[in-house]
């Protein structure tokens, strides 16, 4: 089971790869949710952190592209400041995990690089 979703939950059309600064960010985010989890169950409270909310919605994000890049929770649209890491010609895309905040995350990614694949560029607050 991945991250309080039940496995027949998810469900993927395709497979998702990373790149470094990525992997790295989305384990940071991880890493910070479950030491603010373990900090809130052992002071018995009930709601969740901002660490917590923070990385589910991205993890959520995540599953969302895998089952179907163009969900519309997503907002997904292309975005011209970052290059395709494998084909330069190719286009990179912008999809929301936090809407209408301040410092809003965003997950950048593309397709590729075989066909069934999407690889997640960077996890980043919106300045």
């Amino acid at each position: 089971m991945k991250a309080g979703f039940p496995n027949w939950m998810i469900k993927s059309m395709f497979e998702d790869k990373w790149l470094p600064e990525a992997a790295s960010t989305y384990q940071t985010l991880r890493d910070a949710a479950k030491r603010s989890l373990d900090k809130r169950l052992g002071a018995k409270i009930k709601k969740s952190s901002k660490a917590e909310g923070l990385f589910k919605q991205v993890h959520k994000t995540i599953a969302l592209l895998k089952e179907n890049p163009r969900h519309p929770g997503l907002q997904t649209h292309e975005f011209h400041s970052l290059p395709h890491p494998y084909f330069p010609s190719e286009k990179v895309f912008e999809a929301y995990s936090q809407h209408k905040t301040p410092g809003a995350y965003r997950v950048f990614w593309c397709y590729g690089p075989d066909k069934g694949q999407v690889t997640i560029i960077a996890i980043t607050p919106h300045p």
